[in-house]
């Protein structure tokens, strides 16, 4: 199976979406309740996956929900692999993905841009 192939997209699709629900209904209080799995990306031979997690607040929310997804790798994995009928489980490999608040950053710096450039209009 290649990396770009139907399969492989169609498989980190279905991976992404069980994921997203196994995360959802974890009971760690370390895994804080606005996280999100943004990306999966399955090795073709299905052995391991990376798993970009977006996360809503501080440093250490963030810190602590990818260690409460660490320590729960064996149980997500093992539910994973209860619904989804793949010859492999993959094994899981957590990853802070903070590109969606980066871009919230970057609107926000162009939204203030745009607030003075406007003050300014006016004031001619």
């Amino acid at each position: 199976m290649r990396k770009g192939s139907v399969k492989n997209n169609r498989i980190n699709n279905e991976v992404m979406r069980e994921l997203g629900v196994i995360i959802r209904d974890l009971k760690d209080p370390r895994i804080g309740i606005m996280t999100t799995v943004i990306a999966v990306e399955v090795a073709t031979d299905l052995k391991t996956a990376k798993v970009f997690i977006s996360v809503l607040g501080d440093d250490q929310a963030k810190a602590d929900t990818i260690e409460g997804l660490k320590s729960a790798k064996g149980y997500i994995r093992r539910e994973l692999a209860h619904t989804i009928n793949l010859r492999n489980t993959p094994d899981l490999d957590f990853i802070l993905d903070e590109s969606i608040e980066k871009g919230m950053a970057m609107e926000r710096k162009i939204n203030s841009l745009n607030i003075k450039k406007d003050e300014d209009e006016v004031e001619d």
